[in-house]
């Protein structure tokens, strides 16, 4: 009897899923915002039709912010035979229509998986929800983490620009750029029903072009890079999409699916949603490898112009095996850092290694992995070829860079 551990794992998950929903109360915010636009496109639709729309059934949910003052009390509570922690905060709201005023709440007192221990001074997320009596009930759901991802982001600029001098601050552009067409461009048309896959690509051949030169320089080596690349995505999109046909992926794996589909029911195409999520991953990656290997062969060709086309790209080749095996096993370990929860719930029950791979869930992240990896290997034989093809065709003109362009050209110049 193989079935039971499957059944008794995916309970697990289900379980294990519903006790965070209800620690993670902030989601009630997420759903009125989800009824809301339920409610508009009902609204429209029926404007379409002459119909008056019904009023939506909205939950008045509202998120503040707020400084914790102090805590006035702190103790552990039996929660079904567990030891859980309940605080009583003192808070002064900084946000929304109660600024400036104070109110003690209790957070904890409903069991979950896990409650955060608060402090005096920490900034945190509230929500404020009608309860029965008419009155309003405060919940404290998050920190508020602004502050932290603005100082990292910052360091993040710092570093780039210190190190990496005007190159840095153009891949910094070059990384604002592509943030912009992806909330400018590709979200809302996968948003309005259009085709995700071919979004995707679209948004690939605008963002490939403008960053790579950015980054790397307008020379023949980026035009490589860039030509390297996109020949690859169509490959890998090809590839992409016959591996999840192939594994019946509906793209339903994650909760985030659901709510997407729930906010506009019908109109994402969840299944293509995945085929550009692996589309638009790969783009992210494969600029370090196809840039390194059309620049290895520029310096090969450079240092020695005498050797021909076959054996530059024989020795770039080689460099370009090395990178190939030390980018795999990184996708591999990144990707499987995202999935960490994931991968000890499979490793604590009995599940056995066939069964577990065979859910959705799993599956998607190994099409992920396979296909990104694919692509990864597929765009070291074409870009070196490109770019051995464009030495020959006598796109490079020796004397015509000088030493403090191809310094800040080499392959890792981000």
């Amino acid at each position: 009897m193989y079935a039971a551990p499957g059944a008794a794992i995916m309970d697990r998950m289900r379980t294990a899923t519903g006790r965070r929903e209800r620690l993670r109360i902030g989601l009630a915010s997420a759903l009125a915002l989800l009824a809301l636009a339920g409610g508009m496109s009902r609204s429209i639709r029926a404007q379409d039709a002459g119909v008056e729309p019904a009023a939506p059934d909205i939950p008045q949910v509202q998120v503040l912010e707020a400084e914790i003052l102090q805590v006035l009390d702190e103790r552990q509570v039996d929660m079904g035979g567990r030891q859980q922690l309940v605080q009583t905060l003192e808070l002064r709201f900084t946000s929304g229509d109660e600024v400036g005023t104070s109110r003690v709440i209790e957070n904890g007192q409903w069991a979950a998986v896990n409650v955060p221990r608060y402090r005096a001074g920490d900034r945190v997320v509230v929500e404020r929800a009608p309860d029965a009596s008419g009155g309003a009930v405060y919940y404290v759901t998050d920190h508020v983490r602004r502050g932290a991802l603005l100082g990292l982001f910052l360091l993040f600029v710092l570093i780039s620009v210190g190190i990496g001098r005007a190159h840095g601050a153009a891949s910094l552009v070059g990384m604002g750029l592509s943030f912009l067409v992806l909330f400018a461009f590709v979200l809302p048309q996968i948003n309005a029903g259009r085709d995700p896959i071919l979004i995707a690509i679209l948004a690939a051949a605008l963002i490939i072009p403008v960053t790579f030169y950015l980054s790397h320089g307008l020379n023949w080596k980026t035009s490589a890079a860039v030509g390297g690349t996109l020949i690859t995505l169509l490959m890998t999109g090809l590839l992409a999409r016959l591996a999840v046909s192939a594994a019946h992926l509906s793209g339903f794996a994650s909760e985030e699916a659901y709510f997407v589909q729930a906010a506009a029911p019908g109109q994402v195409n969840l299944r293509g949603l995945l085929l550009a999520s692996i589309i638009i991953g790969l783009l992210g990656i494969l600029d370090d490898i196809t840039v390194s290997q059309a620049a290895v062969v520029q310096q090969l060709q450079r240092l020695s112009p005498e050797l021909p086309l076959r054996e530059i790209y024989g020795r770039a080749m080689a460099v370009g095996r090395d990178h190939i095996a030390s980018l795999v096993n990184t996708l591999v370990l990144v990707y499987a850092s995202s999935a960490m929860p994931l991968l000890l719930l499979f490793a604590g029950d009995q599940t056995r290694f066939l069964q577990a791979v065979n859910y959705e869930v799993v599956a998607e992240e190994l099409v992920r992995t396979l296909v990104a990896s694919i692509g990864l290997i597929a765009a070291v034989p074409i870009t070196t070829a490109l770019a051995c093809w464009m030495a020959g065709w006598g796109a490079l003109d020796p004397g015509s860079e000088t030493e403090a362009e191809l310094d800040g050209h080499h392959g890792h110049a981000h």
